[in-house]
């Protein structure tokens, strides 16, 4: 009787617990944008699909309208749908919205003729560059430094944006000492950052005051006068994990970006015709391109603005926290609500892209074949918050492009209508396809 008294008394705290949790929850969003009820614990993990939550997003704002919430778990978070309300809240509310949210897992810290993967190989160049920046420094494509620092960041870029780490992102807490793809991530995050601080303390012990060198000085410089003026500014953990930040985003967006890039074009034969041509006119296979070419290359400055429209690469976004209570649009945003201004509501526009699932270059060109800007392209985002690295890497990209098919032609291994161009996950990121292909040089066609 005695254990039988002691199950009903746990059941009847697990089901108070319960009641509490929903009460707790229809209290804290009575003010909240309307969204799907959640469950008590999971929130609405039902009502959204971990392996394109865009898509899940988009199905709700047909519902519920361009700002809803959803429960990760027992946190709510605010989705704006749509290039209205996403401008109205990155750009004309931007002080508000600025807040930056926590993304608890980064917290831790060949013979081109044959068929191979690209995935490595076109990392190495914007790695370089991104490295040369920060350390005044390259690395061998083959040096072992190099080819573990990209393995790194292409697996954590794909574990970013798997579902476990979608669930994990938002109700880490109860999480955490669970095994898990975290534990990989955390590991991985933990190895490229021990890099960077060794290489950061090099620089410290080299240091000239006087004569920074790279962007890694100017920030131990500034981190020495924060010092003498008693500030709280830089410290050495902040510069070695702003450095560690600064070098994975500006090696791997670039790279996927490319190597997306490169399978559209094997995808549409069609479209690399073009660029070749356009290349071939403008600045031929002798000279180096460079970004005055640009104003006179408007079919290669569109393909590159449609790759990074369809890829759609960090398709909700990071998340902004508010700064501020506010109304917007009607709905009360108390501060520190987490919010997800969505670029697919905004790059997939169909109002402003006709077809917009479909790849197609003529989105950036007008009827005289002229480059035609679009402000629905927030490939970068927008705001306060807009991608520190964007006119870097709209350089990387237009200028990358140029010299592969400057000296290559793209082949397949299978006809352009078997290749799948769906990414294998769609989270953090759109992670693309695995897939091989061939390099001919053009000198021998």
């Amino acid at each position: 009787m005695a254990a039988l008294g002691a199950s009903l008394a746990l059941l009847v705290w697990f089901v108070f617990l319960i009641f509490v949790s929903v009460w707790k929850r229809i209290y804290s969003s009575w003010k909240l944008p309307p969204g799907p009820f959640p469950l008590p614990i999971v929130g609405n993990i039902f009502d959204l699909d971990l392996k394109n939550i865009p898509k899940s997003y988009a199905k709700l704002a047909k519902e519920y309208g361009p700002v809803f919430t959803v429960y990760i778990g027992s946190k709510h978070i605010v989705v704006l749908h749509g290039y209205e309300v996403v401008k109205e809240a990155l750009l004309d509310l931007k002080n508000e919205f600025a807040g930056r949210a926590d993304i608890p897992v980064f917290e831790a810290h060949q013979d081109f003729a044959q068929p191979f993967d690209p995935t490595f190989v076109l990392g190495g160049a914007p790695l370089n560059v991104i490295y040369n920046i920060l350390f005044h420094d390259r690395l061998d494509y083959s040096d072992k430094r190099c080819q573990k620092l990209l393995h790194l960041y292409n697996e954590n870029f794909y574990l970013l944006s798997t579902p476990w780490i979608q669930i994990y992102n938002n109700i880490g807490s109860y999480l955490r000492y669970l095994p898990g793809s975290h534990r990989t991530l955390y590991k991985n995050i933990s190895e490229a950052k021990q890099y960077v601080s060794e290489r950061v303390k090099e620089h410290q012990e080299l240091l000239d005051l006087n004569d920074p060198q790279d962007l890694t000085d100017c920030l131990l410089i500034q981190m020495e006068k924060d010092k003498k003026n008693q500030k709280n500014g830089f410290d050495l953990e902040n510069v070695t994990v702003t450095v560690a930040d600064l070098l994975f985003a500006g090696t791997e967006t670039t790279s996927t970006t490319l190597r997306y890039g490169l399978l559209l074009l094997l995808k549409y034969p069609e479209v690399e015709e073009k660029l070749h041509e356009e290349i071939d006119r403008v600045i031929g296979s002798e000279r180096m391109p460079s970004m005055k070419d640009k104003v006179n290359m408007p079919y290669t400055d569109a393909v590159v603005h449609e790759i990074l429209r369809f890829i759609n690469l960090v398709p909700s976004n990071l998340p902004h926290v508010m700064n501020q209570d506010m109304q917007f649009r009607g709905y009360f945003l108390p501060k520190g609500t987490t919010v997800y201004p969505t670029l697919t509501s905004v790059m997939l526009d169909s109002k402003e892209f006709p077809n917009p699932e479909q790849f197609d270059p003529g989105h950036f060109l007008n009827e005289n074949g002229k480059f035609k800007y679009s402000d629905y392209f927030k490939a970068f985002s927008a705001g306060k918050r807009v991608c520190v690295g964007e006119g870097l890497a709209r350089m990387e990209l237009f200028l990358f492009m140029i010299i592969i098919l400057q000296h290559f032609n793209l082949k397949s291994l299978v006809s352009p209508e078997k290749i799948d161009t769906s990414p294998i996950t769609i989270g953090f990121g759109s992670v693309p396809p695995i897939y091989k292909l061939c390099l001919l040089p053009r000198s021998e066609m």
